[in-house]
């Protein structure tokens, strides 16, 4: 039998090593991100909030609502990791250069700006995140992977789990957004913040 990556297998039972480090198939051989598949950038993202998104995959935290098409790819792919092998995969892309993704949504960053102030509560002005109140930084992340999230939040595809603290205070916090313009907008006004 032919096993994928991405199959369960009992490394166990096949008495070698099993190799979890296959996260460039979907999010780029350098990390970038991939817009085809709705995977965002890995190159540069802060160890403890991939950590926990790992950790909340595996745990059936996310990617469980029958909507979030991307959340369902990606919970099989942690389901299997253990704690070590989450700490090796967070090592390695640690390693990974950091290069801001292209901004590919334009939209009034103006009313953008003025939505990113309640954002900017826990994200920050400067869009570099918070760890103490685990947010994730904004700035240089993909721009439509941002705009996904978002959506996905407001419509209660995502952070809606039973212990997804965080994720339950971005579906209330996202209400603010009325619409997908007011998405564009505050996405865009993200993109403002700085590449670097």
């Amino acid at each position: 039998m032919f096993i994928l990556p991405w199959m369960k297998v009992n490394a166990a039972e096949e008495n070698e090593s099993y190799d979890d480090r296959y996260c460039t198939t979907c999010h780029g051989a350098d990390g970038r991100g991939n817009y085809g598949v709705q995977a965002p950038r890995l190159a540069g993202m802060e160890p403890w909030y991939l950590q926990r998104q790992l950790e909340n995959f595996r745990a059936g935290l996310r990617g469980v609502h029958l909507s979030d098409i991307e959340g369902i790819a990606m919970r099989p792919m942690a389901a299997k990791l253990t704690d070590e092998s989450i700490a090796d995969i967070i090592e390695w892309v640690g390693s990974w250069d950091y290069v801001p993704a292209e901004i590919t949504i334009e939209a009034d960053a103006g009313r953008g700006a003025q939505l990113f102030a309640q954002c900017a509560t826990c994200h920050g002005a400067d869009g570099l995140g918070n760890e103490t109140l685990g947010a994730p930084a904004l700035r240089g992340q993909n721009d439509w992977y941002l705009v996904t999230q978002l959506k996905n939040f407001k419509q209660g595809w995502r952070g809606n789990g039973d212990g997804d603290t965080f994720g339950q205070q971005m579906m209330v916090m996202t209400q603010m957004l009325t619409d997908d313009a007011a998405i564009n907008n505050v996405v865009s006004y993200i993109n403002t913040l700085g590449r670097d």
